[in-house]
């Protein structure tokens, strides 16, 4: 689709008429009426305008003349992994998982490498071709060549030692010691708790970004410990295979 077309059905979906739009984006009827005549197409600064109202990336707006992939991980991206800057507006360089809220969520390439390798892998690719691909290409990406610049001087993974040290300060029975924590949006481990009323419950917002990771139990069996934690609360909770019969174990606001 071209551009006309997209601005057309974005203001259409969203049931705005042109002069609505034009108010909405700072512009008058007329240029909206030409953008979707295919005559003009909006600057740069009406793209990032048109890009957070629609809640789209600009190179969809622009037809997706660019094959989008992130910057840290090489994910391809679509609008819906798209990483956001702290204000809700669309960071069109890194995946949600790899850039949260306005910070970077690695400073480690070999952390990376490790969560990319237990989700890619599969009978097509061993985990051992994954991580020599992964360590072939991330080099290249923009985020790791320019690594100095771009980070935080050490203050996230500052952070995420401390956060290590206090999770494992609670002594959770049969959970091993926390050596590392990873980068996980909240719609994959945000399980739903029964609680004593019979009513279920779940802790977590899908669209978040959180740091945490998986344990086997020191005591064996067939339940692990998962652990979900960001600057308010630490979550610990245990399930079987699959997230199945999840109990919540400790919820504690930090």
């Amino acid at each position: 689709m071209e551009t006309k077309d997209i601005i057309l059905e974005l203001r259409s979906k969203t049931g705005l008429s042109q002069d609505e739009l034009a108010e909405k984006v700072f512009v008058t009827r007329q240029a909206v009426s030409r953008w979707e005549n295919g005559e003009t197409v909006p600057n740069t600064e009406t793209l990032k305008l048109l890009s957070k109202l629609f809640d789209v990336s600009i190179n969809t707006l622009l037809g997706s003349p660019r094959e989008l992939i992130c910057q840290c991980c090489g994910m391809p991206l679509e609008d819906s992994v798209i990483s956001r800057e702290k204000d809700g507006v669309l960071n069109e360089h890194y995946c949600k998982w790899c850039y949260a809220d306005g910070e970077y969520m690695y400073s480690n390439m070999d952390d990376l490498i490790d969560v990319c390798v237990k989700n890619m892998a599969s009978e097509e690719h061993s985990e051992e071709e994954v991580r020599i691909y992964l360590k072939t290409v991330l080099p290249k990406l923009d985020y790791w060549k320019n690594y100095e610049q771009l980070s935080d001087k050490g203050e996230f993974e500052e952070f995420k030692k401390k956060l290590i040290e206090e999770i494992n300060a609670l002594n959770v029975e049969g959970m091993p010691k926390l050596t590392k924590l990873y980068t996980l949006v909240g719609s994959f481990i945000n399980l739903e708790y029964r609680l004593p009323n019979g009513k279920y419950v779940k802790y977590l917002d899908d669209n978040a970004t959180y740091l945490g990771n998986q344990l086997e139990c020191e005591f064996g069996g067939d339940r692990c410990f998962g652990i979900a934690a960001n600057m308010d609360f630490i979550l610990i909770s245990t399930y079987e295979a699959n997230g199945e019969n999840p109990e919540l174990v400790i919820y504690k606001k930090r």
